[in-house]
């Protein structure tokens, strides 16, 4: 399996043709506000209304400049939550990316939501070009496929009530990213078929056949290869790609056991530490 080699933050963190002056004094002090809940886990109510971001542009320039905090980029997060609605992406930290049968341990995981999901790893690079790849283009650089359990946390007490861009602004909630074993011949999956169940302390909590929100969801990988270059900076070898939520978000406690089986896809499991481990 490849390993991510990408070292350094790009600049796809300066968005400066959009955010400058005061704007950007403003967005930075929002990132700040909402490393020191996380970190600290001390969790807020919502950003103060002045530091708020007021469009997508500032929601992912507050994205961008956390993501500076944790260093190397793992991949990406991007879904939709209509199969016609414009496509959402956030950085995914190399530190967050762990492999099925994982612990989770320490006080960075507070929230504990989960989705289930389907990721790519890629297999070649995708750089910025001005020329659009076509879906198949993206597609045929793709390694392989996984089941992957996507970690939800957030810096807001409950970050359904917060405003929306704040939300969005905080990393799109992620938190972590746990993958499966690669799917063989995943090409061949009617993913409008699949089902999957997620399962905690061997209970299944959500049960749901072709359930992504995106639709056509291997859509969004031209998206984030096209659209989203001018902040990724090209895709790279290594990159992860999710696609989004098969089963919404639930949310477990400290010391659960986590399983996710797709019908065809794979399975893939964690489990959270106890209170107060390290």
């Amino acid at each position: 399996m490849a390993a991510n080699t990408r070292q350094e933050v790009p600049d796809w963190c300066k968005l400066d043709c959009m955010i400058n002056g005061a704007q950007e004094r403003q967005m930075i002090d929002a990132a700040d506000m909402l490393l020191d809940a996380r970190r600290t886990n001390k969790p807020i109510v919502d950003l103060p209304a002045d530091l708020r971001p007021q469009t997508m542009e500032e929601a992912y320039y507050v994205q961008d400049r956390m993501s500076l905090a944790y260093e190397a980029i793992g991949g990406w997060k991007i879904g939709a939550p209509s199969a016609d609605a414009t496509p959402m992406f956030a950085p995914m930290p190399l530190a967050w990316i762990s492999c099925s049968g994982c612990e989770l341990r320490g006080r960075t995981h507070r929230y504990r939501g989960l989705e289930a999901e389907i990721a790519f790893l890629l297999g070649e690079d995708l750089p910025a070009r001005k020329t659009a790849y076509s879906r198949d283009e993206v597609l045929s650089a793709i390694e392989s496929c996984h089941p992957v359990i996507e970690i939800l946390e957030s810096a807001f007490i409950d970050p359904t009530q917060a405003s929306r861009l704040s939300m969005i602004g905080d990393m799109q909630m992620h938190g972590g990213f746990v993958y499966g074993p690669a799917c063989p011949d995943w090409q061949r999956i009617d993913f409008s078929q699949e089902h999957v169940t997620l399962a905690i302390d061997g209970a299944v909590r959500v049960e749901r056949t072709g359930s992504n929100t995106s639709g056509d969801f291997l859509r969004l990988l031209p998206y984030l290869a096209n659209e989203g270059a001018s902040r990724t900076g090209g895709l790279r070898r290594g990159d992860w790609i999710t696609t989004g939520s098969w089963t919404g978000n639930t949310q477990a406690s400290a010391g659960s056991e986590v399983d996710v089986r797709f019908s065809t896809a794979g399975k893939v499991n964690l489990r959270f530490g106890v209170e107060g481990s390290a």
